[in-house]
């Protein structure tokens, strides 16, 4: 992409309101100078916020919108509400044109839901997947997908997961051939499902890919740093994730009470601290904001709903990379020279 991209931002989403999403792309603003901004939303209320950021504004142009989709709206109310939501216009300006991304921190399943309607898939995409990094003790982050947009897939979709996380990992990582794995509950190519156990047959019978797919792994191997891209189906993805989150932030709270519980726990907190503090930075969410619907004709970030500042800087950080290396051409050139391989392999070796 010759010029710096343009990225739609859907600034009334998420839970942290107006100033905290406007703070947030102003500091990517910052950190990219060339960025250009549609910022969407209520025209008064963007108007007011920008008057804190005047290079900001200079950068953008506002497009109102009449409506919010909240968290609790459900995907089919919102489909139905598409023209009038700042949510709905952000997607609007990736599909005509107008914007080269979109990065929104609202309502999940309400993005997707509208997403795919307007957006559609690739060709050769059956389902789009969302995408997202997460810290390891690796040199890398590793991309998991899918997190949730798909409860059930099918050996095909997982696939197709594999070659789009492998793409998707070659331009955040800058990486030349992403280790690719299957979540699965053994490592033994006899163990999992069928779908899984297809989708492995597939990749190893497919060498010359711009990956390297590395077999099967274990939730428990998860943030070991021996993936680069993890793939598996919606469900099983999302439990993962959640399960992560949810063991960090037990991990956290524990040691908060233990060092806590006593005078002599405080004193090894403070000794303790600047090890603590590299803890915090490596599993705080914001630092690996910006998850990807990948799969779709054209570029949709997730914010985290509860991103800060930083937080929001970095999805739109993630939407501008993405949009500057061109995904969606990478993963059809990635698919085709997949597909074109698959065809010239005999039966009998896949």
């Amino acid at each position: 992409m010759g010029v710096s991209p343009r990225i739609a931002i859907d600034a009334m989403g998420g839970d942290e309101g107006l100033a905290v999403m406007l703070d947030g792309v102003a500091l990517a603003r910052r950190q990219n100078d060339g960025l250009r901004f549609l910022l969407v939303g209520d025209r008064e209320q963007i108007e007011a916020g920008l008057k804190t950021h005047p290079n900001l504004a200079a950068a953008s142009e506002i497009v109102h919108a009449d409506e919010v989709i909240g968290g609790n709206d459900k995907p089919s109310q919102a489909i139905r509400r598409a023209r009038t939501t700042s949510m709905g216009l952000a997607i609007a300006a990736v599909k005509d044109g107008s914007a080269d991304a979109a990065v929104s921190s609202g309502n999940t399943g309400a993005l997707m839901a509208m997403a795919k309607i307007a957006l559609r898939t690739m060709k050769g995409i059956d389902r789009p997947a969302l995408a997202a990094l997460l810290p390891t003790l690796g040199d890398n982050d590793v991309v998991m997908l899918d997190l949730g947009a798909n409860t059930e897939c099918d050996s095909e979709n997982l696939v197709q997961f594999a070659v789009m996380g492998a793409a998707y990992a070659r331009i955040v990582m800058a990486l030349k051939r992403p280790r690719v794995r299957l979540l699965n509950i053994g490592v033994e190519e006899l163990k999992g499902t069928d779908e899984v156990k297809e989708a492995a047959a597939q990749l190893r019978a497919a060498k010359p890919l711009a990956m390297q797919f590395d077999g099967f792994i274990e939730a428990d191997r998860l943030g070991r740093g021996e993936a680069d891209v993890i793939v598996s189906d919606g469900f099983t993805g999302n439990i993962a994730l959640k399960s992560i989150e949810g063991t960090a932030r037990f991990i956290t709270d524990l040691l908060r009470r233990a060092f806590t519980s006593s005078l002599r726990s405080k004193a090894g907190f403070a000794l303790s601290r600047p090890a603590f503090r590299m803890l915090k930075v490596h599993l705080d969410p914001n630092n690996h904001n910006g998850a990807v619907f990948l799969g779709l004709n054209g570029i949709i970030v997730k914010s985290h709903g509860g991103a800060d500042a930083q937080g929001v800087a970095n999805a739109i950080g993630v939407a501008a990379k993405l949009a500057r290396d061109d995904i969606s051409r990478r993963i059809a050139e990635d698919l085709e020279n997949f597909r074109a391989h698959t065809r010239t392999v005999p039966a009998a070796a896949q």
